[in-house]
């Protein structure tokens, strides 16, 4: 099956409908986390793609219950006939169909819609410094098939392409629809919007790398290229995993050590793309030699004593750099994961809950729900994101500031 681009999808779901909607919208809340309303004087199809995801991101949270008219109409804060001319779109690109009626409470009985989740699928990429999980995704994050295999990511850009072109290859068969595109998760730093890779700890080769493109001219669609944290706490946001939390830290100790920070409701990757650098907090001014260049980081701190395997210590010290993101962020929980941490997860869990306990710093701590596939499944809705208006934000609890017209 050829892949196709994002775009034909999507605008099939946008096309212009005759006529237009002029409802007042006046229900808007501060403490709303949907995707933010488009300024003033956008032009009427960026309107239309806003207001499109967040129906077709609110028919995702229904799930298989699905959601009538008046819901999504309640819940975005849109008109009715609005709804209805987005919805009527939706049906036609094939992304939502009609599942029955609830029962009336008076009046005519609603008629439910619900997403069509094989109607697309994306391809998350996890690339790690020894292993590279491929995974791909219905439109309701769940997984149609997955792939593991070993790699050395420090072979050379070369092998390293070869090697997720081969595993993507292979996963696309289970795609039954359009395949939007491919999101790439790996050890940072790097900068997000251009997919250009920065110097990774540890194999300075990949310094100035355009991931993003190369990858993109390979398998012939859309890639999106983040830090395995960021896109961790992506998905952690997106498939519900943190609860009620609007602002935390997801910690990720495998080959390495880093985070991702979700403050407000939406991944923070900060000015220049560099936000959750977590491994690279000093933490003894006189302590051993990080290959970053610093001395004493908490990364090479922990990976020593991994290395020793004294995993108390190792919480003592995952722990204390918590507390000090808990201060400096104020934020609600500690999520934890990675492959060494999920190794002996709960002796983990409780080990960085005794610091902050002792700290004052008593937030939640819990290892993440996801386990290993945290990280690919992050990458997939890397692309997924923007699909549905999410791009970081947690999952609308209030009306949104839907605009008036569909």
């Amino acid at each position: 099956m050829p892949f196709m681009q994002c775009p034909p999808l999507w605008q099939r779901c946008c096309e212009t409908a005759s006529g237009s909607e002029n409802g007042a919208v006046n229900r808007t809340s501060p403490a709303a986390t949907s995707a933010p309303a488009p300024a003033p004087g956008a032009n009427l199809t960026a309107l239309r793609d806003h207001n499109t995801a967040l129906v077709l991101g609110l028919l995702r949270d229904a799930g298989p219950d699905g959601a009538s008219r008046a819901e999504l109409a309640a819940r975005t804060g849109l008109t009715p006939q609005a709804v209805s001319k987005i919805t009527a779109r939706l049906r036609a690109a094939g992304l939502a169909a009609e599942a029955g009626r609830r029962a009336s409470t008076g009046g005519k009985p609603p008629t439910v819609l619900r997403l069509v989740p094989d109607a697309a699928h994306a391809v998350g990429v996890h690339l790690d410094r020894d292993a590279l999980t491929v995974t791909l995704v219905d439109l309701s994050g769940a997984e149609t098939a997955t792939r593991t295999s070993p790699l050395d990511l420090g072979a050379g850009a070369e092998t390293v392409l070869d090697a997720v072109t081969a595993e993507v290859a292979r996963v696309r068969a289970a795609a039954g629809g359009t395949l939007l595109g491919a999101g790439v998760a790996l050890p940072g730093p790097l900068d997000h919007r251009t997919g250009v890779l920065h110097r990774v700890t540890g194999f300075p080769q990949w310094d100035g790398f355009p991931l993003r493109d190369a990858l993109a001219g390979r398998l012939g669609l859309p890639v999106v290229v983040d830090k395995d944290t960021n896109a961790a706490a992506l998905g952690l946001v997106l498939r519900g995993c943190a609860g009620p939390a609007g602002s935390f830290a997801y910690l990720h100790l495998g080959t390495g050590l880093g985070a991702g920070l979700v403050l407000g409701g939406a991944v923070h990757r900060g000015a220049r793309t560099g936000a959750g650098e977590f491994g690279h907090q000093v933490l003894r001014l006189d302590g051993p030699p990080c290959p970053c260049g610093n001395r004493g980081c908490i990364e090479v701190l922990c990976l020593d004593a991994v290395a020793r395997g004294d995993v108390a210590e190792t919480a003592r010290l995952l722990g204390t750099g918590a507390a000090n993101l808990v201060r400096l962020l104020d934020i609600d929980l500690v999520l934890l994961g990675g492959g060494t941490l999920l190794r002996d997860a709960a002796a983990y869990e409780s080990g960085v809950r005794d610091v902050l306990g002792g700290t004052g710093d008593a937030v939640p701590v819990a290892v993440t729900p996801a386990g290993h596939r945290t990280v690919v499944e992050g990458a997939a809705e890397l692309v997924l994101a923007s699909l549905f208006g999410r791009e970081g934000r947690a999952r609308l609890t209030h009306p949104s500031p839907g605009t008036s017209r569909p």
